[in-house]
């Protein structure tokens, strides 16, 4: 998996990294009714998954530790986050039929600069390393795969593009509105303090922008 450069920013709160995916084949078994030519491939190595069943608020990676799986959600809700000066900061939250990684980490074996932590009891799918490596060295030369790896990147590429743009532009209101808007079941699930932290916010702020969007309706 090839990674552009970190993105860091400083926007009050936190830095806020952001990865774009050049390579994104993990991402495939969230994507494997869409190529059904590969379904032998996903059969075979979905099958060698570890399914495990963890509480809320379980780390599955810790910030500092290498990265040797990528999680498949069956159930339940993970976050990606990671400690800026003590301040703890969520980058993106995952549901079911999503995946998630410390890439960079995960293909350079170095310490990961994110943790992955569970927000609900959660059903997690695990495939090992070693096991991503053996379906890499199989597929790499399958053109439907280097297809459908290619439509997939362009698609993650988009949506962080979009996510840092935002960052950068819009205001913690119109991040919150259009986070209802395009996203309302992390509104739903996730409590308030990881959504704060998500946009960049404290808990308080976040509080009274929920109060003046509602005086509104």
């Amino acid at each position: 998996m090839k990674i552009t450069r970190a993105y860091v920013f400083d926007r009050g709160f936190y830095l806020i990294h952001i990865f774009i995916p050049i390579n994104a084949i993990p991402l495939l078994f969230t994507f494997k009714d869409r190529f059904p030519n590969l379904n032998p491939y996903w059969e075979k190595y979905i099958a060698l998954q570890k399914r495990v069943e963890y509480p809320a608020r379980t780390i599955l990676l810790q910030e500092g530790k290498t990265a040797q799986n990528y999680y498949f959600i069956e159930k339940g809700c993970l976050r990606l986050c990671f400690d800026n000066n003590g301040k703890d900061t969520t980058v993106q939250f995952f549901f079911e039929n999503e995946g998630v990684a410390s890439l960079e980490s995960f293909q350079k074996n170095i310490p990961s600069v994110f943790t992955i932590e569970t927000i609900e009891p959660s059903i997690i799918q695990i495939l090992p390393k070693a096991v991503f490596n053996a379906m890499l060295k199989e597929l790499d030369q399958n053109t439907d795969f280097l297809k459908a790896m290619m439509e997939i990147s362009f698609e993650r590429q988009r949506h962080y593009i979009n996510e840092f743009l935002s960052r950068i532009r819009d205001t913690a209101l119109q991040r919150y509105i259009t986070l209802i808007k395009e996203r309302p079941h992390i509104v739903k699930r996730v409590p308030q303090h990881y959504i704060a932290s998500y946009l960049g916010i404290t808990s308080v702020h976040l509080s009274r922008i929920k109060n003046k969007q509602a005086r509104k309706k």
